[in-house]
């Protein structure tokens, strides 16, 4: 599945008009050549937005242009909003990073690990060595992994449909033995809101998008901002984008803070500024400057990350950020140790 890109940066873009001009011609070009309908692209310091450019369609098969207001569905980026929710927590002494989530949510005490299948195809659960916690959820070591890269859960999950004596999703390790993608944040979305004492999209609202000034990234969008919306395209076997038509506008009455909301480039490059400044934005502070420190530290020791393998070659490629190079995890944000050539410098964060 390919969206209409989204691009939002944090590294210092030369500002000499050379540099810029090379970026609008590589954009302009990954355009033409279709490899995006449409793209918008930021970057930004601290202290202020140094590029903004859009090119290409909202809908390739429709007029209106890409611009840097596009409404754009930013699935897991809504991931950093929820960690960010997680950690003013911590602060304010409400949740604990190293303690069992399960003293938060007793019904994650159930969980177990599958360890593989009989010669009948059926599940084989344990309960885990240990019980996972905050830390293990917010770096994906609790032990939960996603279908789409994990050939196990997706089997798994072939043989609990209907079966109610089969726990709704398994883990795939032991915590903090391992790393693996998957919907550990949506966990971290509700002990946010069990904490918090209120849904997710009010909580982002009342304590990060409302105090940032993100006025179009919510989990609803309105009919207005609904003409902003550029549209999913998919790709056919012979390289053709192909743009699918808009979700139906219901409005949203649950919410996971893994998955699932709207926002546009410079909504979510308040966020990223705000981190930036060590968390605070305009007057506003969503953390505080050790919070933020500590979420770009390394978390997970010698246990790599960031590599999985497709279950399903129409929806996703195999994922390797950065070949060669070695990738670890944060408290929200994934790390490369080493420099990328001609990229990015060792500790820099996705």
């Amino acid at each position: 599945m390919m969206p209409a890109a989204l691009v939002a940066g944090l590294a210092a873009i030369p500002r000499h008009l050379s540099s810029i001009g090379e970026i609008d011609a590589g954009l302009k070009a990954s355009v033409s050549a279709s490899g995006v309908p449409g793209v918008v692209a930021m970057a930004a310091n601290a202290q202020s937005i140094i590029y903004e450019g859009s090119f290409g369609l909202r809908n390739r098969n429709m007029p209106e242009k890409m611009s840097t207001d596009t409404i754009f569905r930013i699935a897991s980026m809504v991931k950093l909003l929820t960690s960010v929710a997680a950690m003013q927590l911590v602060e304010q002494g409400k949740l604990e990073l190293d303690a069992p989530a399960e003293t938060i949510d007793p019904t994650l005490s159930s969980e177990l690990v599958l360890t593989g299948f009989d010669a009948k195809g059926a599940p084989q659960l344990r309960k885990p060595t240990k019980p996972f916690t905050l830390r293990n959820l917010l770096t994906h070591t609790s032990g939960f992994s996603y279908p789409l890269w994990d050939a196990n859960v997706l089997r798994y999950f072939h043989c609990a449909h209907g079966n109610k004596a089969l726990p709704r999703r398994p883990l795939v390790f032991d915590p903090n033995t391992r790393w693996a993608y998957g919907g550990s944040i949506d966990t971290v979305s509700r002990l946010v809101e069990i904490v918090g004492g209120q849904s997710i999209d009010r909580y982002f609202r009342e304590h990060i998008t409302g105090p940032l000034d993100m006025i179009d990234t919510d989990f609803n969008i309105t009919e207005k901002q609904r003409a902003r919306e550029a549209n999913l395209h998919t790709r056919k076997p012979d390289g053709t984008l192909v743009a699918q038509p808009k979700e139906k506008l219901v409005v949203a009455t649950s919410f996971s803070g893994g998955g699932g909301i709207y926002s546009t480039a410079p909504d979510y490059l308040k966020l990223l500024q705000a981190l930036l400044n060590q968390g605070s934005l305009n007057g506003a502070t969503i953390l505080k400057p050790k919070t933020v420190a500590l979420m770009s530290e390394n978390q997970i020791g010698d246990i790599p990350a960031g590599i999985m393998k497709t279950t399903n070659p129409a929806l996703s490629n195999d994922v390797d950020f950065f070949p060669g190079n070695r990738l670890r995890w944060g408290l929200g944000h994934m790390i490369n140790l080493d420099p990328v050539t001609d990229g990015r410098k060792a500790g820099s964060l996705t």
